[in-house]
């Protein structure tokens, strides 16, 4: 495969340490890429999960290796901290060596829209309707990853590709829908507020591109789940990239998954 050039690419929630993180996919997308600029749109390493227990294979320390690496390929490379590696937001306005923090930042796209680029985590406030409904939330969100594993692992075995049947089930959620649409709506208010033409996040896993009134609202998704990127051409115009859907790993899912999901698997 021919390596694809672009302009600009925004990568969030990959959440290196996590059992459920395709290092793998990401790793095929950044040696089949050239890039100029990459937005690192936070969780790109889960302390959250590491804290609980450490893990870190041979794949994801490829790929850590990798990111690091891309600023001597001559790829600007910005990263902005999300709520799984929060430690790192302190560090906002410096570098680490040749790697950019910010905890929010402001892309102008080759047609001119001034877009904010941040996390999300900061309208967790705004989104979320009590611990209660968040606890719920987090079980029954762990409980689709459990299931994703092994759905994946068995499609494998059959030769099948990797389909997220976590983000099919989600998406016909209605409580699920209605958390989306409230973050989306909290993302744009503070976005528009402060006179930008959109807004590029992650954080909830759900890559999305939304154009209303001329004001754009762009998820770059994640890579447990979906393996997207947002991704910015030559010209300006802005896509969505799944990578799962354009190149097969076919040792994705070689270990069997675990055999009970565990409630510090979180990743939202």
């Amino acid at each position: 495969m021919v390596k694809k050039h672009y302009k600009t690419v925004w990568l969030s929630d990959i959440h290196l340490g996590c059992k459920d993180c395709k290092a793998e996919y990401l790793l095929d997308f950044l040696g089949h890429s050239e890039i100029e600029t990459l937005y690192l749109v936070g969780d790109i390493v889960d302390m959250w999960a590491m804290s609980k227990q450490f893990r870190w294979p041979k794949a994801h320390n490829n790929l850590f290796h990798k990111l690091l690496s891309l600023p001597s390929q001559g790829t600007r490379v910005i990263y902005l901290p999300g709520n799984h590696d929060e430690p790192i937001q302190k560090y906002d306005g410096m570098h680490f060596g040749d790697i950019e923090i910010h905890r929010s930042y402001t892309h102008v796209t080759e047609q001119g829209k001034k877009l904010l680029i941040l996390h999300g985590d900061q309208f967790d406030q705004q989104v979320c309707l009590g611990s209660l409904h968040s606890w719920i939330g987090d079980v029954l969100y762990d409980f689709l990853l459990f299931m994703n594993r092994w759905y994946n692992w068995g499609r494998v075995k059959a030769g099948r590709p990797y389909w997220s049947l976590a983000s099919y089930i989600k998406s016909r959620l209605k409580g699920a829908g209605n958390a989306i649409a409230r973050y989306r709506n909290a993302c744009v208010e503070t976005a528009k507020k402060q006179g930008f033409d959109g807004v590029v996040c992650g954080h909830i896993h759900h890559p999305e591109i939304v154009e209303e009134a001329g004001f754009l609202y762009l998820n770059d998704g994640d890579w447990v789940e979906n393996c997207s990127a947002l991704a910015e051409s030559s010209t300006g115009e802005l896509s969505l990239v799944y990578w799962s859907q354009i190149k097969q790993i076919d040792n994705l899912v070689s270990i069997v998954p675990e055999q009970t999901p565990k409630k510090d698997s979180k990743v939202a």
